[in-house]
């Protein structure tokens, strides 16, 4: 029988870093139950840090991808999902009404110009033809 595959849990919260991983890991039934720890995947750069320009970013994507959008050539087109990216736009509505006057002008820009991108391509796909 094949052995599932552990994961690893690092707590990040404590500061320094010399924390050892937790392996947490099941087994198949009828296996020793020993478990190894698995190597985490080599990165060639670490991943940039989340940022509220970024988040913005992710979620106008998710709903871009819901109205037809194809971000990336290599993958399939997502079925169109009006009601779904019209609620991700309501979002970010919120998150601009709720976050007025905290956030710095590039990030204000960058909310702006995604619900306006958004807006457009909504009225123009929900609009009668």
């Amino acid at each position: 029988m094949a052995e599932e595959q552990g994961f690893v849990i690092r707590d990040r919260r404590a500061g320094g870093g010399t924390e050892s991983p937790s392996v947490t890991g099941s087994t198949a039934q009828g296996s020793t139950g020993v478990n190894t720890p698995q190597q985490e995947p080599s990165h060639s750069a670490p991943l940039p840090p989340v940022t509220f320009s970024s988040f913005v970013i992710s979620l106008g994507s998710s709903s871009l991808m819901l109205m037809g959008e194809q971000l990336d050539p290599q993958q399939s087109p997502m079925p169109v999902n009006l009601p779904q990216a019209k609620e991700i736009i309501d979002l970010l509505s919120v998150l601009e009404e709720k976050t007025k006057g905290n956030l710095t002008s590039d990030e204000q820009t960058v909310l702006r110009d995604m619900l306006y991108a958004l807006r457009m391509k909504y009225v123009t796909l929900a609009s009668p033809k």
